[in-house]
């Protein structure tokens, strides 16, 4: 009597163990991708349904409630079904950034001093607010982006 108690009403220690054998054995799903935050989860989600492809999220909700968790689980994982994981491998593997310029355009800096394009950004001056912070005790942030041309290595502040 009390092993058919259990089978009505499982706790959670047995019911999960049953639950994931049961999904394993009806559909098996892999792990092809894993993502830090839920939202490159979702783009890719989205990639792989566009191709038709069924594919789920795992931890999602997890993350986004403390996404401090995200490290600690392994991420937000993409899982297919096992006869699909070549197939979506290969999918999340293209590379479309060359389309995507081809079709909207790409404006890059030119360079003042040669008038090249193959500029890379540096990003802002923080020795500067991390002195200003110093010598004042209130952070002065410069707001001024550098970029240097990696043909002639001029640096470019705007």
């Amino acid at each position: 009597m009390q092993a058919v108690r259990s089978l009505r009403s499982p706790d959670a220690r047995t019911a999960r163990p049953l639950l994931q054998a049961l999904c394993d054995e009806f559909m098996p799903l892999k792990t092809v991708a894993n993502f830090s935050f839920p939202y490159e989860a979702q783009i890719a989600w989205a990639k792989l349904d566009s191709e038709g492809i069924p594919a789920f999220i795992a931890d999602e909700h997890t993350i986004n409630a403390n996404w401090l968790y995200s490290n600690a689980l392994g991420g937000v994982r993409l899982q297919v079904p096992a006869e699909f994981v070549e197939a979506a491998s290969s999918i999340l593997a293209q590379e479309h950034a060359s389309d995507l310029e081809n079709e909207q355009g790409y404006d890059s800096l030119r360079c003042s001093k040669c008038g090249g394009v193959n500029t890379e950004f540096l990003g802002t001056n923080k020795r500067g607010a991390f002195l200003a912070f110093l010598i004042i005790d209130f952070p002065l942030y410069p707001v001024k982006d550098r970029f240097k041309c990696r043909d002639c290595g001029h640096i470019e502040i705007t």
